[in-house]
């Protein structure tokens, strides 16, 4: 089979098991098994796959289409203009998160020496993101997963900052000591009966303790309002990624006379995504 024909024939499976935008998955995975590049796709359609690449095309076809996401078959993907290595255990890096990245980065940027703190740190996409821009951080990141914080630490050793970042296995604030400039955090933010609503590739791949906070969404986010304070320098900023429609109930949960206001950053649809406040001090 030639890859004219190797990708049409894949795109049509992709296509029938409900993928979207089936024939550039198909072209993707096959330059993903060739270990080639689009260019060589189009030049040389003529081109015979050997029996094992046939066979391992085959393979990552059907795994795609039984919607594992497309990242976890590749191992990676890309945020904040670096690459990432995913996988199942750990939630797959979202446009969206860029922008509590920036915040943070904004945040930080000009402090002579600064620390921040990150909530569920996954695949490391945050911190590490963070650490790269800002020479003079440190960090600690927290999990509740041991295999997370192992993704998490080849990913800060990738990009040449795990001098500089700390990683615990604890939930929220367990066993932590000391107070820091920043807190950040991508909880889980969907509510539970939500559930319905999401991708086949979110609810039957991504890790669910990433993802869901509880009957309204906002466990997590509340337990981290709360405790927040006694972990923060004075006039310490606190940054979480919240859900859509979430702002309202959010910005309630924010004690006026612990915090200076609540100020919600929008997503590139407009939706307000973000949560930013600083203590009174």
């Amino acid at each position: 089979m030639n890859i004219s024909a190797a990708i049409r024939d894949a795109a049509e499976a992709l296509q029938r098991a409900g993928v979207a935008e089936s024939r550039r998955e198909a072209a993707s995975l096959l330059i993903f098994v060739l270990e080639k590049d689009q260019i060589f796709l189009i030049a040389h359609p003529e081109y015979e796959l050997t029996k094992a690449e046939a066979n391992s095309f085959d393979a990552v076809i059907r795994r795609r289409a039984a919607r594992e996401p497309f990242q976890y078959i590749v191992g990676h993907q890309e945020f904040y203009g670096m690459e990432f290595e995913v996988a199942p255990g750990v939630l797959i890096p979202r446009p969206e998160t860029e922008i509590l990245v920036g915040a943070a980065i904004e945040m930080l940027f000009d402090l002579p020496l600064s620390t921040f703190y990150e909530i569920g740190v996954g695949s490391g996409c945050v911190a590490v993101s963070i650490l790269n821009a800002v020479p003079n951080a440190g960090a600690i990141g927290v999990d509740i997963s041991k295999r997370a914080l192992a993704i998490a630490g080849r990913n800060a050793e990738r990009h040449h900052v795990v001098h500089r970042l700390t990683l615990r296995e604890a939930d929220v604030f367990e066993g932590l000591s000391g107070k820091f400039d920043l807190i950040v955090s991508n909880p889980p933010y969907i509510a539970e009966s939500d559930i319905r609503s999401l991708e086949a590739e979110v609810v039957g791949f991504e890790p669910h303790t990433a993802l869901f906070g509880g009957t309204d969404g906002l466990s997590i986010i509340r337990r981290i309002v709360v405790n927040a304070p006694q972990f923060l320098k004075a006039t310490g900023f606190l940054l979480m990624e919240i859900g859509f429609g979430q702002a309202a109930n959010v910005k309630d949960l924010f004690d006026e006379l612990i915090w200076k206001g609540v100020e919600f950053l929008p997503d590139h649809k407009g939706i307000s995504r973000i949560v930013r406040s600083q203590l009174r001090g």
